[in-house]
Parts: structure tokens; C-alpha cells; sequence
């Protein structure tokens, strides 16, 4: 993995294609299907991660959705997704063994974008907790394949970091000790018995779709913004299927 400072591929689609957002979560919002979707009986329980920069409601219209599918849904507890790798993915293990614990079933791990990042870190810790992971625009390939913008902020968090401030990667992130487990997991083999789905978009305007394409995943692309992808009706469908045959293994 490169040093944090370090650019790699930048995205192929324009900045401007995410303005798209807000079109895609009116005609999202405007679905009966995502309104009143059907109850699936033993829907399995869900954990979702924040990407960069966000926080656990920067998901809360795709939590909601997974509630009234019958998800039991639990957040990552996190309010700004700027903390070391190796820390954050620690604590998101905790999570995830305690939702499968308290629901007596083995969790979907969803992220988007940073939060794909670090639940593809998690599962390859833990084969008996996760059932399936689900990556939405997380460029695990290459974490710092990004365009300009982000790689600006990057480096701003890098440097607060460095001061000291809590919660913040810092530059020795990319290359220390602190994550080095954090980042042979981005690439390790995910075990056998889990199901992995990296979700993608050759339109993303914040990371190269390229980088998304982790080996281990079955690949899905979708006509998204990378913002958008949690308030994308295409990839709510996609996730529809998804957490159908993830239910099904339950009732099979």
C-alpha cells in the first residue's frame, strides 16, 4: 500500500458526474419499491461503515431500508471515518462479533468507499462472524487511487495526525508499523465460507473503478456516482438480491 501522500491512479470519469447525487436519491426516494419493500423472513443482520470523511448517518437512508426488509441493523460508531486503519479495524471486529452474538446469525459487512476498506480488513479476520461482505466503490486495490480533491483531504488528515490530533491517520500509516497488519489484510485471502461482492462504477468520480476490483469478490457494476452509491436505486436492487440468497441460506 502506498504512503498516504502518495497519489495513485486517479479516477477516469469526471468530479462533476457527483452531482448526480441528489437525482439519484429523489428518484430513489420516489421508488415504492424502496419505500415499502417486501419483509423477507430471516433477513440477515447488517453492519454498516461510513466512507471517508463520514460518519454512520451518512447511511441512514440505507439503514432504514434494511430495517423495514427485517435487517436487524447496527451502526459502525463512527462519526467522521478519519481514524488509524489498524484502530478503526479493531474496533469494527468487536462490532461485528457482537451483532452476530446478540442475533445468533452470521452478519452482513457493508461499506462504502473507506468503510468497504475497512470491512474488507475485518473479514479477513473473521470467517466465522461474516457470512458476506459488500464493497460499494472501495478502491481496496488501491486505497490512494483517487482524484485531486480527496487526496488533498488525505493529506490534511495526514498532517493533523502527525500533530497529534485523536482520531486522525497519520503518515505513518501508509507505511509503519501500526497498520501493517491492517494492510496485508486489504489483500489477504478472505475465507472460504464467505461470500464477497465489490460493487463499482466506471463513472465514479472520487476513485478509480479499477482499484475496486478486489480478486476475492464477485464483481458488480452499477451507473453510479461514487457519493451515490448509497442512495442508488440500481445497487438497492443489486443489495435486494444479495440479502435474498443471503436469506435463503437461512431458510434452505
Amino acid at each position: 500500500m502506498s504512503s498516504p501522500l502518495v497519489p495513485g491512479a486517479a479516477p477516469s470519469a469526471p468530479l462533476r458526474g457527483e452531482l448526480r447525487y441528489g437525482l439519484e436519491l429523489a428518484r430513489l426516494l420516489a421508488d415504492p419499491a424502496f419505500l415499502r419493500p417486501a419483509r423477507v423472513a430471516n433477513a440477515p443482520p447488517v453492519l454498516l461503515v461510513p466512507g471517508f470523511l463520514a460518519g454512520d448517518g451518512s447511511l441512514s437512508v440505507l439503514g432504514g431500508w434494511l430495517r423495514r426488509r427485517g435487517s436487524r441493523v447496527a451502526r459502525a460508531g463512527i462519526l467522521l471515518n478519519t481514524d488509524c486503519g489498524e484502530r478503526e479495524a479493531q474496533r469494527l471486529l468487536a462490532r461485528v462479533r457482537r451483532l452476530a452474538d446478540d442475533s445468533g446469525q452470521r452478519v452482513v459487512l457493508l461499506g462504502q468507499s473507506r468503510g468497504g476498506e475497512l470491512a474488507r480488513a475485518v473479514a479477513a479476520r473473521d470467517g466465522a462472524s461474516i457470512s458476506t461482505l459488500v464493497m460499494l466503490g472501495a478502491p481496496v486495490l488501491g486505497p490512494l487511487d483517487v482524484g485531486p480533491s480527496v487526496l488533498g483531504a488525505v493529506r490534511s488528515v495526514a498532517r493533523l495526525g502527525d500533530l497529534g490530533v485523536p482520531r486522525m491517520f497519520s503518515t505513518s500509516c501508509g507505511s509503519g508499523d501500526c497498520c501493517a497488519g491492517y494492510r496485508a489484510d486489504l489483500v489477504r485471502p478472505l475465507p472460504d465460507r464467505m461470500r464477497a461482492v465489490a460493487i463499482y462504477s466506471r463513472s465514479d468520480g472520487i476513485v478509480s473503478w479499477r482499484a475496486c476490483l478486489d480478486p476475492c469478490a464477485e464483481h458488480i457494476e452499477v451507473d453510479s456516482s461514487h457519493t451515490g452509491m448509497s442512495v442508488n436505486g440500481r445497487v438497492y436492487r443489486r443489495l435486494a438480491q444479495i440479502l435474498d440468497q443471503e436469506a435463503e441460506r437461512w431458510t434452505g
